[in-house]
């Protein structure tokens, strides 16, 4: 391997593998896999963390039609949100917390979207000013991603938000309050109320107020919007479908979670021996 910053770490690797599918293997089950699964999750991360097409991918790496072909087929078989969700968990663990939150956070970003995404799914917001997508998350307080949503970007807050607080109440029944600001406020407080049992809780700006002011406990739902958004490839939504937008921010997030999972330890990655002085 050439060796890229967003390859993973071997520690990080150790993460990730256990909770893919298993290879396929020779004469009965099926034919064998002809790339490392390692060489395709870093390609993935490679195409996420620098933003570049599919097809420009470095010749290094597995062939991009082979590489898209598995990023489409562990979105389809729910292998993306298995590893985020075990990792999840363990980054809870690790923190000191249950692995099951008891509150939340939502929130909204739009973002432009690229020219080649198919005008059906993509909107204006007004309030923005920004043409193409809105993505709304819900997060636990540590800012982990809980759920996640893909709308055209005319689609108001309070609309979009009911598919991700129906999920967040289904995967996470313990969650028993959310936070929200003031554009999730009116009918969808009542109906989370009344349709999913569960509290949204408005924080309102202090009438005096002057300029920005960061509301508790909100800082940590904006600031995963900006962990995504750090991210080239979601720094725009270029995907086809909107259901793979939200498997690009899943992949974004298990990035950060390995990231913190490993931090302080000494990174080893597979790659060229390092020339030493001696050698030069």
């Amino acid at each position: 391997g050439g060796g890229y910053p967003s390859d993973l770490t071997d520690e990080q690797w150790a993460l990730v593998e256990p909770v893919l599918p298993p290879a396929r293997v020779g004469p009965k089950g099926g034919r064998r896999e002809k790339h490392p699964r390692r060489r395709i999750v870093d390609a993935v991360f490679y195409v996420v963390r620098t933003g570049g097409s599919w097809r420009q991918l470095p010749k290094d790496f597995p062939p991009w039609p082979t590489v898209y072909w598995y990023f489409t087929w562990w979105h389809d078989d729910g292998t993306v949100e298995r590893v985020h969700d075990a990792l999840r968990d363990r980054v809870r663990q690790a923190d000191g917390r249950s692995p099951e939150p008891s509150a939340g956070l939502i929130d909204s970003q739009s973002v432009r979207t690229a020219d080649t995404v198919p005008a059906a799914t993509r909107g204006f917001d007004a309030g923005k000013k920004v043409k193409g997508r809105k993505r709304l998350i819900v997060t636990d307080t540590l800012g982990l991603l809980l759920a996640v949503h893909v709308v055209a970007a005319s689609v108001q807050d309070r609309d979009g938000a009911r598919r991700p607080l129906l999920w967040t109440r289904l995967d996470h029944p313990g969650v028993k309050k959310i936070w929200a600001d003031q554009g999730f406020a009116g009918h969808l407080v009542h109906w989370t109320a009344a349709v999913l049992r569960r509290e949204l809780e408005i924080f309102r700006k202090d009438p005096g107020q002057k300029g920005f002011q960061v509301q508790p406990k909100r800082w940590a739902v904006e600031r995963t919007l900006s962990w995504i958004t750090a991210h080239r490839r979601l720094a725009r939504d270029y995907e086809q479908q909107p259901a793979h937008s939200e498997t690009m921010i899943r992949w974004a997030m298990i990035g950060i979670m390995v990231r913190r999972l490993t931090r302080g330890r000494p990174a080893t990655r597979p790659g060229p021996r390092r020339l030493s002085r001696v050698d030069q």
